[in-house]
């Protein structure tokens, strides 16, 4: 088999997953977890379910997997343009204005992602893979209480004050008025670090 049939092969793969990601994101949204089922989320990828199984065991696996593989692209969007000389402040404030502006692109992954954490399959996600996304985070945190810049707090607590406000303040269930711009982003921001800050 050629390398050129090989790439074509790659290609229409990855298509087909993320069609079926996309499919799964939306008719969770739509009509819930309970109510979806592997039949209906090949019908709207336009795959059949045969397909379908080639990729995910079963419709547990398909769930967390597409739970695991937004929290990944948040996390790659968080960290876009990531300096580690700039300052902690600059950094997670960074972070939190890509955040926000990922969850605003991708409204539908965000809120499949928020429904899902909520949910008895959040259980089944294996947490050692998005410790190790949490890694580059941890290791700034750590630096900043070695640094006496931070609070001495357990590391899920200080998760819990910088970045669950991003999650909040982004459900519009929660938090209908308000508005991710620059001069809001900021207020919050600084709310959240004199809360963490030593």
């Amino acid at each position: 088999m050629n390398n050129h049939l090989l790439l074509y092969m790659r290609m229409r793969d990855e298509i087909k997953q993320e069609a079926i990601v996309d499919a799964t994101v939306n008719l969770v949204n739509e009509i819930g977890f309970v109510s979806c089922s592997v039949a209906k989320i090949a019908h709207k990828a336009n795959v059949s379910p045969a397909t379908l199984y080639i990729y995910y065991k079963n419709k547990e696996d398909l769930l967390v997997s597409t739970y695991v593989a937004i929290k990944k692209e948040i996390f790659l969007a968080m960290m876009q343009d990531f300096d580690e000389e700039e300052s902690l402040r600059d950094i997670f404030l960074k972070c939190w204005k890509n955040c926000f502006s990922f969850i605003q692109k991708e409204r539908a992954k965000f809120q499949y992602a928020e429904q899902f954490a909520n949910t008895p399959f959040a259980d089944l996600v294996n947490p050692d893979i998005l410790k190790h996304q949490y890694l580059p985070i941890q290791k700034l945190i750590e630096k900043g209480i070695e640094q006496k810049i931070f609070k001495n707090v357990p590391f899920d607590i200080m998760l819990a004050f910088i970045f669950f406000p991003i999650y909040t303040l982004s459900n519009k269930k929660v938090c209908r008025s308000f508005v991710p711009d620059e001069k809001n982003i900021e207020i919050v921001f600084s709310l959240s670090w004199d809360a963490i800050k030593y």
